[in-house]
């Protein structure tokens, strides 16, 4: 399995009833351990845990803990016999309530509410064996962003055939990363916190989504057209509250591809997410995944970090630029 097929898996678990007999292996499945592997662990065979919980060798040592109890039953797991003799990697407790849980190998420990484990997914990816990428394991919000928006994309197409020729693939991956760039926009008070363009298609878009593309072209020729010129070019006024963007990023054609209602539902997912914590540098990934038949769902890839980027980009110009700045002292 890859992080985007676990980040989805991950999230249904966390949104299901939690079940204590239930919840190791439903875990261990959805890191793509083999049905062979869990049948062996339900019938003992394999399964070498000293407290009742579920101990995966050279993986994981799973245990419930009583209501209250996790971070005790944690420290107990990292004591246990067991888990040394079987090289276990993890070791995770839960209650339903509260998730612990701890990489033995570094010593790193998570602590988060049991619904909110599906975002910290990344820590357990190297039960999956995906060791190789160290950037996934910080990016768990950024792989689940770029799942909802792989869905997003795929229901776009499924609507909008002539949008998945080699004529309109291009206007395709515009109309993406402008979606990125507004779900980025309206939480980081690039767009006033009044008027949010997630609710805004929300709340002027109906259900059945047939006007849901009108709304959102309506919102993109508001933004490329400067505040002056908005009553002369017709702007509806629920449109006019949002900045004009320069840098071209809505210039050009404002088509937007019709909308069903899973796609409608999906944007608003989308928009729901604390966009504060997805990495505005690795959008040009995001997009990559999204868009590209064979590499999409495989964020991570190709993902080049800040401190690389730059150390290209600086004997460019940025250095230059870091001088002249220097320089210019207090001149504005």
């Amino acid at each position: 399995m890859n992080a985007t097929e676990i980040a989805e898996a991950i999230e249904i678990l966390a949104d299901q009833p939690f079940d204590a007999a239930e919840f190791p292996f439903a875990f261990l499945e959805a890191f793509g351990r083999k049905a062979t592997e869990i049948k062996r662990l339900r019938s003992g065979n394999t399964n070498k845990s000293d407290l009742g919980g579920v101990l995966q060798r050279n993986h994981i040592h799973i245990a419930v803990a009583a209501p209250g109890e996790v971070t005790h039953t944690l420290t107990t797991l990292r004591e246990s016999p067991a888990t040394t003799k079987a090289k276990a990697r993890f070791i995770l407790a839960t209650d339903g309530d509260m998730l612990e849980a701890q990489d033995l190998a570094s010593g790193d420990i998570l602590s988060c509410p049991y619904p909110e484990f599906a975002e910290k997914f990344g820590f357990f990816l190297p039960l999956a064996g995906i060791t190789t990428i160290p950037q996934l394991r910080e990016s768990s919000f950024d792989i689940r962003a770029t799942r909802l928006f792989n869905k997003l994309y795929l229901e776009l197409l499924q609507d909008n055939p002539d949008w998945d020729t080699a004529a309109r693939r291009a206007d395709m991956n515009h109309f993406m990363a402008r979606l990125i760039f507004c779900f980025y926009a309206e939480d980081t008070s690039i767009f006033h916190p009044s008027y949010p363009f997630t609710g805004t298609v929300e709340k002027m878009s109906e259900r059945d989504s047939s006007n849901t593309h009108e709304v959102i072209a309506e919102l993109f020729r508001a933004m490329n057209t400067r505040k002056e010129s908005h009553e002369a070019e017709g702007i509806k006024s629920w449109a006019r509250p949002f900045p004009y963007v320069n840098g071209g990023l809505f210039g050009g054609s404002l088509d937007v591809p019709r909308f069903n209602k899973a796609a409608r539902n999906y944007l608003i997912h989308i928009g729901g997410l604390n966009w504060t914590k997805i990495n505005p540098d690795i959008f040009g990934s995001m997009i990559q995944a999204v868009a590209d038949d064979e590499e999409r769902g495989a964020l991570g890839m190709h993902y080049t970090s800040v401190p690389n980027i730059l150390k290209v980009l600086n004997p460019l110009f940025l250095d230059d630029l870091h001088v002249k700045l220097e320089e210019a002292g207090d001149n504005k």
